[in-house]
């Protein structure tokens, strides 16, 4: 079983940035399909980017020209850099891998943007 550690959540100031890690316990990690999802206070799971094996990359509208998806194989690890956060951004951020073999979910972690 594949298991998803998602990192770098935390309080913030509105307008500052964070990077979040998801790293893998697989070391295949770049073979998988892996995205950025986020569910706020109150509100339903709704999904942000995603990176493509490829290194194609795609976003939420709401978070277009500030966020930024990327993965670095030799960390196996997939970042979601965030600026210019707003109180919007408040959520638990999950890191989802997906292959042929199954889909695979990290336990969250939370940001918080202050303002």
């Amino acid at each position: 079983q594949v298991r998803l550690v998602e990192s770098g959540g935390g309080v913030v100031q509105s307008g500052g940035s964070l990077r979040l890690s998801c790293a893998p316990s697989t070391n295949t990690f770049k073979y998988y399909q892996t995205e950025w999802h986020r569910q706020a206070p109150g509100k339903g799971r709704e999904w942000v980017a995603t990176i493509a094996v490829d290194g194609t990359t795609t976003y939420v509208d709401a978070v277009k020209g500030r966020f930024s998806i990327s993965r670095d194989n030799a960390k196996n690890t997939v970042y979601l850099q965030m600026n210019s956060l707003t109180s919007e951004d408040t959520a638990v951020y999950y890191c989802r891998g997906a292959n042929a073999r199954g889909v695979y979910w990290g336990r969250g972690t939370q940001v918080t943007v202050s303002s």
